[in-house]
């Protein structure tokens, strides 16, 4: 079992945070143990995180203490959670003014173009947990050979829809907003809408396949 430390976050929460490395089977055993917090009283909501997990407490002066005890207890206990998982293509447009990083990051890789669309594409990705911004998914299961540092200056507008790689993950932004992460491509698909009963289209646990639009293969 990886170890786990527990610690305060400001005056309202605490952390539990595991040592490397990230591993599916221990954000299922995350996930478990945020479903169980989400029925303790003294909880007013508990935040999945990669490797993570932040407990904010509704009385944290008299109960922070306890909560750290009772957090590493309740993880030393824990099991996995299997969730409903389901497998969803996201149709990506690559390269060109979908994907204007997609050079940068084939360069860095010592690939064409091409071959970083092929790998990108040919594996079944897991969602790990959501956040950053409503519905922006951390993906776990990214190849190595794809690992490219996140950019040194983020622009100050990512289009919503954008398929990126920061580091060794890879992961869409739902809306627009400032980023540093390399984009590759874009899709057409809507991973946010407020409209809706169920807002954030993804959860943790879902299989993510990309599917590259022939027109988007630079």
């Amino acid at each position: 079992m990886q170890r786990a430390r527990c610690y305060l976050l400001g005056e309202s929460a605490v952390v539990l945070e595991l040592e490397p490395p990230v591993q599916l089977a221990t954000q299922k055993r995350i996930w478990r143990l945020t479903q169980r917090l989400a029925d303790v009283p003294d909880v007013v909501e508990a935040i999945p995180g990669m490797n993570n997990i932040t407990v904010v407490l509704r009385d944290p002066h008299s109960l922070a203490l306890d909560a750290i005890e009772r957090l590493q207890r309740w993880w030393e206990e824990s099991e996995a959670l299997e969730p409903e998982s389901r497998t969803i293509e996201i149709p990506v447009l690559y390269g060109k003014t979908a994907g204007p990083d997609l050079g940068l990051v084939a360069e860095h890789c010592r690939m064409t173009e091409k071959q970083v669309v092929e790998l990108h594409a040919s594996i079944d990705y897991v969602v790990w947990f959501l956040g950053f911004q409503p519905g922006f998914p951390y993906l776990g299961g990214m190849p190595e050979a794809l690992a490219t540092p996140r950019r040194a200056e983020p622009r100050v507008r990512v289009p919503g829809g954008s398929v990126a790689i920061g580091g060794a993950q890879t992961g869409i932004y739902p809306l627009e907003t400032p980023g540093g992460w390399n984009l590759i491509g874009r899709t057409d698909l809507a991973l946010f809408n407020p409209r809706l009963p169920e807002p954030v289209f993804l959860r943790p646990g879902d299989t993510l396949r990309f599917v590259p639009r022939k027109e988007g293969v630079c």
